[in-house]
């Protein structure tokens, strides 16, 4: 019987099937172990190799596991009922097949052993983007990355062969059996046989160049990950231009984010935003983009720094307009939510010239120090009120009245000590 790859969806004619785990208990005492019969069938529907969930199911009871890919035995030591490595296996489709963004499971994992991050592209939404790599199963998938990028890569290069060697020899080949073997007689042209050849219509052409492209994105995946970090920047940037050139940044902030992931440039991500979005008219456009800018700032200080950064670059551009209103955009930034208290604090501090000169820096900071002033006396004053707060808790007392229906609540004064009920006045003696 054949199970949903995601049993979260109980939809009977969904397309995404796989078999239901056969498990096999072989051996007694100390040398028990678990044979899972159809392993193969299982992994080829979930489009990973078979080693992957076995050693997840290793990793996820604590038991060792073994391999013997030319019987296609896949084994976990110890005695384990089918139903437990089923919801075992769940686990699993979360987190190493399911799209991340659509739940779809035709995903493909992609190893970059340099940086050692494991890529994840979907080809039905176009995701793509880097998985969690604080499972253990992450280490084994490092160390044996899946075949199906070489293995890909090989296929396409033996059709290439192969096409070519049919272009060389088809003429030769003709030439040379053309006396010997008769030539079928023309086919008549009012023949309803079925047309074999290729389908040259606009839309298959668009099909195929869509297949293509697909599986382009998947190889370009862990090659730009190889680029050094101001290659990366500038793909990311070039990304965000043409969606702002296109039209397409309103709606655009999910993409952005995935190609920030995807090229681990996430930090950064606000600076480059800062430099094509934010212009003299900055305080309109933080409204407008505050969604794009959230997606990287929220918790997440140091791309809060690079925030900061960008800023000063855009006070550097446009130093008439912006420079006298430092303060007021401090402000919006701090009230949608991109820059947070602790991050303003520690960038009054200290004047840097890592983004414009050390004397432009300065008037940024100057022009700043009402905004931040105002910062440090709310943060005084919000500590002062919970301290009078407390007092005032401390000073309260629940009086009874027996003719009342209410409790009532009256602040005592502290009584004086007995030491003070006690003192004589010396003079009166």
């Amino acid at each position: 019987m054949s199970l949903n790859v995601n049993r979260s969806v109980s939809d009977q004619f969904y397309r995404y099937k796989m078999p239901r785990i056969i498990a096999k208990v072989e051996g007694k005492g100390n040398g028990i172990k678990t044979v899972i019969v159809n392993m193969v069938d299982v992994a080829k529907a979930l489009n990973r190799p078979p080693t992957y969930p076995t050693k997840f199911f290793g990793c996820e009871l604590g038991a060792q596991t073994q391999f013997d890919s030319k019987n296609d035995r896949y084994i976990v030591n110890g005695s384990h009922e089918a139903n437990k490595l089923q919801d075992m296996l769940d686990g699993f489709i979360r987190k190493f097949v399911l799209c991340p963004e659509c739940d779809n499971p035709e995903t493909d994992l992609h190893i970059n052993p340099k940086k050692q991050t494991i890529g994840n592209s979907c080809k039905a939404c176009g995701y793509r983007g880097m998985l969690d790599t604080r499972h253990k199963l992450c280490t084994f998938i490092l160390k044996n990355p899946p075949e199906n990028e070489s293995g890909s890569v090989k296929k396409e290069k033996e059709k290439k062969n192969r096409k070519k060697d049919k272009e060389n020899g088809s003429s030769g080949g003709e030439a040379g059996n053309h006396n010997d073997i008769d030539a079928p007689d023309a086919v008549d042209g009012d023949d309803d046989d079925e047309d074999w050849a290729e389908d040259t219509t606009e839309e298959a052409q668009r099909r195929r160049m869509e297949e293509i492209s697909e599986h382009a994105k998947g190889l370009t995946l862990s090659e730009d990950l190889e680029k050094t970090l101001e290659e990366r920047v500038n793909i990311f940037y070039n990304f965000v231009k043409q969606k702002k050139d296109s039209g397409a940044i309103d709606s655009a902030d999910k993409d952005i984010l995935a190609e920030a992931e995807r090229l681990d440039v996430k930090a950064m991500g606000p600076l480059i935003l800062s430099e094509l979005l934010f212009d003299e008219n900055i305080r309109e456009q933080i409204k407008k983009y505050k969604r794009h800018f959230l997606r990287f700032c929220h918790n997440n200080k140091k791309a809060q720094k690079y925030l900061l950064g960008g800023f000063e670059c855009l006070v550097k551009l446009h130093q008439s307009q912006l420079l006298p209103r430092v303060s007021i955009i401090l402000k919006d930034l701090y009230d949608a939510d991109l820059l947070e208290e602790d991050v303003i604090l520690a960038w009054a501090e200290k004047v840097s010239k890592k983004y414009v000169s050390k004397e432009l820096a300065k008037e940024i900071h100057a022009k700043a120090e009402p905004f931040v002033k105002w910062l440090k006396e709310a943060e005084e004053e919000s500590e002062g009120s919970a301290e009078e707060d407390e007092d005032d808790e401390d000073n309260v007392e629940v009086v009874y009245s027996s003719s009342a229906r209410e409790l009532k609540m009256e602040t005592t004064k502290p009584a004086k000590s007995e030491q003070e009920e006690d003192d004589i006045d010396i003079d009166a003696i």
